[in-house]
């Protein structure tokens, strides 16, 4: 699989024509000790740019945007039952949500691993 990120803190992996998301440990890191997570529902048509989930912290709300534009093909309930498993395993367990990827989708400003680890130093 390989991995992307957005300036938004989010990570990508693709699996041919799924995209599955979350968020960085880096966003963990800034919005603290996450305690809930609204996840969009299946079937939801998404635009890049869109906000398509919130994260709810001990300091902030935060929306979590569509790195893709395409449909929501699944969801981790797994955070919404448990949001502390976004603090526990951001980058792993804890993904948000799955994107079949429109084929025209804009896949500019998505970054690889060496440039995010730039944006965030």
């Amino acid at each position: 699989m390989t991995r992307k990120f957005t300036t938004d803190h989010e990570w990508i992996d693709f699996d041919g024509h799924i995209a599955t998301v979350g968020i960085t440990d880096y966003a963990v890191a800034q919005l603290g000790d996450v305690v809930f997570a609204e996840l969009p529902e299946i079937g939801t048509n998404v635009t890049k740019g869109d906000g398509c989930a919130v994260v709810e912290s001990t300091k902030a709300a935060s929306d979590v945007y569509a790195p893709l534009t395409g449909v929501i093909t699944a969801i981790n309930q797994d955070i919404v039952d448990n949001p502390a498993l976004v603090n526990e395993s951001a980058q792993d367990k804890a993904w948000f949500f799955k994107i079949e990827i429109s084929p025209d989708t804009d896949m500019d400003g998505l970054m690889n691993s060496d440039e995010y680890s730039a944006l965030i130093a």
